[in-house]
């Protein structure tokens, strides 16, 4: 896919980013609850806040929380719900970290850190975020551990969602030797055919830690959700928080 930009996904899928993500039944009380606990006493940054799903509920919870999105579209979403208009949000890329001060607590939630399309991009990212948390802050990401099995001939065709009048299909090809995957969420209805395009550099968990390492911090907690469950060698997700 050419002239692809940070802010292409959020900027192609902002009106109907909601309504796909509540057909993923996320844990997102479980997430915000932990979150939370983490955040201590704030202040919070959320990188690529997107619609706000993670940080509404964490500042009705009356944490400070501020937000970077590379789209413009995505956080006009934000500006529409409660509450919205009060989180301060950058526009840019999450990798330059570009705010200033200091945050108990840096997160990206679901898949988000893997939309870093280079590993120079993802290592660029934790050496900005070390940077910008207080002396006991954490940076916590959330993500699926990559499963390469999933794919036939470094390609996948998968349907999400059919009935008697829409198909909801994603159709992805993988290229092992730059870890990316390239796909495509087709949506097939009587009304016509959509395309969301979507990018994602993916990193195992111990190229992670790694990148943690170079940017001065450690891995303080590994669990394969946001409720804490143990991580195992069957884990299919993890919730990884570094502290320095």
């Amino acid at each position: 896919m050419e002239d692809w930009r940070p802010e292409t996904y959020g900027e192609t899928v902002a009106d109907v980013y909601d309504e796909q993500v509540a057909a993923l039944d996320l844990d997102t009380e479980g997430a915000v609850e932990t979150l939370a606990e983490l955040a201590g006493a704030g202040p919070v940054l959320e990188l690529a806040i997107g619609t706000g799903r993670l940080g509404l509920p964490l500042a009705a919870r009356g944490i400070e929380v501020h937000g970077i999105d590379a789209s413009e579209a995505m956080v006009a979403k934000l500006r529409e719900k409660p509450g919205g208009d009060a989180i301060p949000v950058t526009i840019g890329d999450f990798a330059d970290v570009g705010v200033d001060g200091r945050y108990s607590l840096i997160f990206v939630g679901f898949n988000t850190f893997y939309a870093l399309m280079t590993q120079a991009d993802q290592v660029r990212c934790f050496a900005n975020a070390a940077e910008h948390l207080a002396e006991d802050g954490v940076f916590a990401l959330e993500g699926f551990v990559p499963d390469l099995g999933r794919y036939d001939r470094d390609q996948r065709l998968q349907v999400n969602r059919i009935s008697n009048d829409e198909v909801f299909i994603d159709a992805s090809r993988h290229d092992v030797g730059s870890q990316r995957i390239e796909a495509n969420h087709i949506y097939i209805s009587e009304a016509g055919t959509k395309l969301y395009p979507v990018q994602l550099r993916y990193a195992w968990p111990s190229e992670l830690d790694l990148m943690a390492r170079l940017a001065g911090l450690e891995l303080k907690h590994r669990w394969s959700s946001w409720r804490k469950e143990p991580f195992g060698s069957g884990s299919a997700r993890h919730v990884s928080v570094y502290r320095r």
